[in-house]
């Protein structure tokens, strides 16, 4: 399994697939660092050569921004939302939605599970059936 920027890619797919296991890294840029690379987009990632994984690790290095630095960057700007106060760091704060949809219904990914609220009754105590006191029904 080729390890990349401190990242274990699938040896099974395609290079071009395999680059997105990157965080920061999506299809159009692992195309466009392949291209930069000169690989081919077809090859698998196990048939990769050590000159050619250390060629990728560098283009990555050098020209994007990608895992730890990036997970920190975008740490930092939602905390900058917040110290600010800003409309979408009280949402940050909140964890509702922060780019406008809406809540009612259909926010459960950052709500979390539904927390149900209601009255919480005791159990009725269970009545004779009729005719069990000894009474007559008239």
């Amino acid at each position: 399994m080729p390890r990349i920027i401190g990242v274990d890619i699938p040896k099974e797919k395609r290079i071009d697939i395999a680059l997105t296991y990157i965080y920061g890294i999506g299809r159009t840029l692992a195309i466009k660092v392949l291209k930069a690379a000169n690989i081919d987009l077809a090859k698998r990632a196990k048939d990769l050569t050590e000159e050619e994984v250390s060629r990728l690790a560098t283009i990555i290095q050098k020209d994007y921004r990608v895992e730890g630095d990036l997970r920190r960057d975008v740490a930092a700007n939602i905390k900058r939302l917040i110290d600010v106060g800003s409309y979408r760091g009280l949402r940050h704060r909140r964890g509702l939605p922060v780019r406008g949809q809406r809540t009612k219904t259909n926010a459960r990914t950052r709500k979390g599970p539904r927390k149900t609220v209601g009255v919480v009754r005791q159990k009725a105590t269970k009545a004779p059936p009729p005719g069990a006191d000894g009474a007559k029904g008239k």
